[in-house]
């Protein structure tokens, strides 16, 4: 199995975005039982909470569930257990790199890096803004989605 954890500050609006739409992309393609999901955070503030309840209501105008899902912060075991460690802005993707064990740092990505489309390197953090903010995660995250998915078939054999 293919493991796969998306990150950002407070595991609240884009890494539980992030998760839900990749999920939700591998049910359609039928590689959920291939492929792991999980999301986390590089900060503790929000640890146990639901998704903010505007990338909640992003996320199902777009008919994904991600109700259900409660933050976590990351860890250093995480690049043990994971084959892609994602961060959402470089900020985070610092503070991985400062935890990630040696030997794992082939694991850690931009996640956005996996579409070679996009101008932006980053995901936003759409919390302090308006509703707006949430819809271009959404668009980013769903860009990359689709090539993280083909890098995961390239390189792990995933769904044939």
């Amino acid at each position: 199995m293919v493991k796969v954890l998306f990150v950002c500050m407070g595991n609240i609006c884009r890494s539980p975005v992030a998760h839900g739409l990749f999920q939700h992309l591998l049910e359609q393609e039928g590689l959920a039982e291939q492929v792991h999901v999980d999301s986390a955070g590089t900060h503790a503030y929000h640890i146990g909470e639901q998704p903010d309840p505007r990338s909640q209501d992003t996320a199902r105008r777009r008919g994904i569930d991600i109700s259900t899902q409660r933050a976590r912060k990351v860890c250093a075991e995480d690049f043990d257990e994971f084959d892609y460690v994602l961060a959402m802005d470089r900020g985070n993707y610092q503070m991985l790199a400062d935890i990630c064990p040696a030997g794992s740092e082939e694991k850690l990505s931009m996640f956005l890096s996996f579409d070679t489309d996009l101008q932006e390197i980053e995901v936003p953090d759409p919390y302090y803004g308006g509703p707006g903010g949430f819809e271009r995660v959404f668009d980013l995250v769903e860009a990359a989605a689709r090539g993280l998915l083909a890098d995961i078939r390239k390189r792990h054999g995933v769904g044939g």
